[in-house]
This record gives structure tokens, C-alpha cells and sequence, in this order.
């Protein structure tokens, strides 16, 4: 079954202004906001995989027991974190 696009409709007069408007609003107030709680995420996302599976990259934190009880849930994450953690940082990183 092919997969359907969803496509937003723009209405034009009235309607349209409003979208745009919104548009600008949610720029101006949220966009920000969200993409911080999505960066916040991600960093404690891969807190907890380093509290959890430090062992892979040479920090044993916590017993071997717990890890290998959570691995079916990290698994997916492995590959992404083990590239984020040991890429070289530099300070423009710290200002994005």
C-alpha cells in the first residue's frame, strides 16, 4: 500500500492571513521552546544510556546485571549514542 503525503491546503483571504499569522506566532513564541525540550531529550536520552551501558565505551557504572536487563530497550539507540560520545567537540558545539 502506498504511502499517502499529507499536504496542508492553503486557503486563501481571510483564512490565509490567519495561517500566517499563526505561522509567525508559533515562530516567534514556540518554535524555540521546542526545540530545546527536543535537544533536552536527546542529551538525557543519552545520559541514561551511559549511566546504563558505560561499559561499552569504558565507564562501568552500573553492574553488568542491570545493563544486560535493559539492553532489549537501548539497543536501537546504541549506534547513535556510541557516535555522539566519542566524536570530537569543539566550542562552536556549546554554542548551537
Amino acid at each position: 500500500m502506498p504511502e499517502e503525503k499529507q499536504t496542508k491546503v492553503k486557503r486563501g483571504g481571510l483564512g490565509g492571513v490567519m495561517d500566517n499569522f499563526k505561522e509567525v506566532m508559533y515562530g516567534m513564541a514556540a518554535h524555540d521552546m521546542s526545540r530545546y525540550a527536543v535537544r533536552t531529550r536527546a542529551s538525557m536520552e543519552h545520559l541514561f544510556i551511559l549511566i546504563t551501558m558505560g561499559d561499552l565505551i569504558g565507564v562501568p557504572i552500573l553492574p553488568p546485571y542491570y545493563s544486560l536487563r535493559l539492553l532489549p530497550y537501548v539497543v536501537p539507540n546504541i549506534a547513535t549514542w556510541k557516535r555522539r560520545m566519542l566524536r570530537e567537540k569543539d566550542i562552536s558545539d556549546a554554542m548551537f
